[in-house]
């Protein structure tokens, strides 16, 4: 069975930072590629990032550009997401999403699988 865990999120004040992790198991992703979303309260869930499978192409949201790091360890299958300078506008569930091709891209429907979510919140 295939799952995806998140973590490493939680309360930050603005300007700080935050690493999310995000484990997968049940088969290897080492071939796929992986992308972050968040949603926030009463928003319908975006795009935040994503990573192809050699790490060669990393698209970012507009929003997050500049402030958000992907990366991707294969060997421990994991994708990570390193957050700095975060802003209140920034207080989401964010959530791990793999999909089954080595590209995918920002949208939602490209993904075939997705984490739970951690909560990420930021205060001003």
């Amino acid at each position: 069975q295939v799952q995806l865990v998140e973590s490493g999120g939680g309360l930050v004040q603005a300007g700080g930072s935050l690493r999310l992790s995000c484990a997968a198991s049940g088969r290897s992703f080492s071939r796929s590629a992986m992308g972050w979303f968040r949603q926030a309260p009463g928003k319908e869930r975006e795009f935040v990032a994503c990573i192809s499978w050699s790490s060669g192409r990393t698209p970012y949201a507009d929003s997050v550009k500049g402030r958000f790091t992907i990366s991707r360890d294969n060997a421990k299958n994991t994708v990570y997401l390193q957050m700095n300078s975060l802003k209140p506008e920034d207080t989401a569930v964010y959530y791990c999403a793999a999909s089954r091709t080595g590209y995918s891209g920002s949208y939602y429907s490209e993904y075939d699988y997705w984490g739970q979510g951690t909560q990420v919140t930021v205060s001003s």
